[in-house]
């Protein structure tokens, strides 16, 4: 039983320190850095016709999604599930609706780019960035984690990234988030459950 003791004592410190150096690294700035949920809030970041802030969307629901444009797979999935959950409410409905795409590479995603980018996936969306440290004060109110990874390619780096669809009410409020890999219908429900007064 002692020995049992001992070699769990000597994993939970294994882990401690692990946990920790990852902290110090950034590697997870939400789950060690930022234990608390997340709270959301106002921001204002830039998009292609200038500065955009969350409260001028006050009144509709709006689909927060962090990602950025030479994201490999994880985003397109994301935003593709965001037009699909969307074009399956009645129009009244989906007008309610605003995608916001807000870059976590504001060194390669310019606003322009993410409009276009945007706007493949579902037209409409108001891609945005802003400086690095614009980008991450408000990935921040998010509990947003995010980390570059250098790669051979010729895009020369990657990010990874956490991947989830923040619902926000129409009082700017944070309702609920939806992981990427979610069906629509969780993504409908989400949306119908803020849109209710």
């Amino acid at each position: 039983m002692t020995k049992r003791i001992l070699i769990l004592a000597v994993f939970l410190a294994l882990l401690a320190a692990t946990l920790w150096a990852w902290r110090e690294s950034g590697f997870l700035p939400f789950a060690a850095k930022h234990p608390a949920a997340p709270q959301g809030g106002d921001f204002t970041l830039q998009s292609v016709k200038g500065p955009v802030s969350l409260h001028d969307f006050r009144g509709k629901v709006v689909l927060l999604y962090f990602g950025y444009t030479y994201c490999p797979d994880v985003c397109p999935t994301s935003l593709a599930l965001i037009a699909q959950s969307l074009k399956q409410l009645p129009a009244e409905e989906a007008r309610q609706a605003q995608v916001i795409f807000v870059s976590v590479d504001p060194e390669r995603d310019t606003p322009q780019k993410l409009q276009e980018y945007g706007n493949f996936f579902y037209p409409g969306t108001l891609g945005v960035t802003g400086t690095p440290e614009e980008v991450a004060k408000v990935a921040k109110q998010y509990g947003v984690m995010y980390r570059k990874q250098p790669v051979t390619s010729a895009a020369g780096y990657v990010i990874d990234h956490s991947s989830y669809t923040y619902i926000i009410g129409r009082d700017g409020s944070l309702r609920s988030k939806v992981l990427h890999a979610a069906a629509p219908a969780e993504m409908v429900r989400a949306i119908r459950s803020a849109l209710k007064p």
